[in-house]
């Protein structure tokens, strides 16, 4: 009995460890299908996110068969932290310039201004384009407010569109500081200043003003404003009705402009688009800025503020 109770037990021994290894082999079968599963469903959300990401990108109208309406945004200030960059415009109007699909470029504007600089820049390279594209004509949609350095821009357009109610105008140029003497003096504290070059200390806010100093930049302000209504008048030709205070700063509604030649008619985007480009089909060429270029441009501007004086005057088309 006892040899058959041993040969029972190594048959049962060897059934059991036939059943593990059956076991075994299964579960690791299970765990080969589960990683290609996984692997299969990883490449199929890839495949889709980027599908959807060649669709969200298709700034170059390579997906669209028909003629299309290019638009740009002109949303924020002017060479501000967050606003409009004089090289991300000028690379977008390229773009959609080069495609095409695109039958009429839209800028649709919503600043208060900025830098005369980079307004210039802009308005400079829809010329240029412009010239080399007869074909493609460029028209401006204002939103809630278009003006100084933002109407700098689309004084380029051939023709501009407003709503009754948006702000227009701001023809002119301002520089903006402070002074602290006053408080200086309340508080007994000596501004020492010391400068190689009379004019090195130019508009201090810590020290009087200068009358030398405050015509110097009134003379600058004034041509620069000249320059500013050059563009206008030449942008807008004999559909400016000039008056004395077309050029004084002062903002009008849409309506008005329209009446006095700044605009050329009521319309939305989508209204240009469909009324007056003819493409309904909207492409949108405005430069997307991801999270790094965002970080990497505060870091620098965060960098470049560390390194001016610490208050400066600086001159705004505003």
């Amino acid at each position: 009995m006892s040899e058959e109770n041993e040969v029972s037990a190594a048959e049962r021994n060897s059934e059991r460890g036939v059943l593990e290894r059956v076991l075994l082999a299964n579960i690791e079968e299970m765990r080969r299908a589960r990683r290609w599963g996984i692997l299969f469903k990883s490449l199929w959300f890839i495949f889709l996110f980027a599908l959807l990401l060649m669709v969200a990108n298709k700034e170059d109208g390579e997906f669209t068969s028909k003629e299309h309406t290019a638009l740009i945004e002109l949303q924020g200030e002017i060479g501000g932290e967050d606003g409009i960059l004089a090289d991300d415009i000028i690379a977008a109007l390229g773009s959609a310039f080069e495609d095409k699909k695109t039958k009429a470029v839209v800028l649709r504007c919503n600043s208060p201004g900025g830098s005369p600089v980079q307004a210039g820049q802009v308005y400079d390279e829809i010329r240029r384009l412009r010239g080399l594209n007869p074909k493609i004509p460029v028209y401006a949609v204002v939103d809630d407010v278009c003006a100084s350095g933002g109407y700098y821009i689309i004084a380029a357009a051939d023709k501009i569109f407003v709503d009754k109610a948006s702000l227009v105008g701001s023809i002119g140029v301002l520089m903006d500081g402070f002074g602290f003497t006053g408080t200086m003096q309340k508080l007994g504290v000596e501004r020492r200043l010391l400068t190689a070059g009379k004019n090195k200390g130019f508009l201090d806010p810590f020290s009087p003003v200068d009358a030398g100093q405050a015509e110097h930049a009134k003379a600058m302000l004034a041509e620069i404003h000249q320059q500013f209504i050059h563009v206008v008048k030449e942008g807008r030709g004999k559909r400016l009705k000039e008056s004395e205070d077309t050029f004084s700063g002062l903002v009008w509604s849409g309506a008005a402009s329209i009446d006095m030649g700044l605009a050329d008619g009521m319309g939305s985007l989508d209204y240009v688009a469909r009324e007056v480009v003819k493409a309904e089909d909207i492409v949108d060429f405005t430069p997307q800025e991801n999270l790094a270029d965002r970080l990497a441009r505060r870091l620098g501007t965060a960098i470049g503020s560390s390194v001016r004086p610490w208050l400066e005057s600086r001159v705004h088309l505003r």
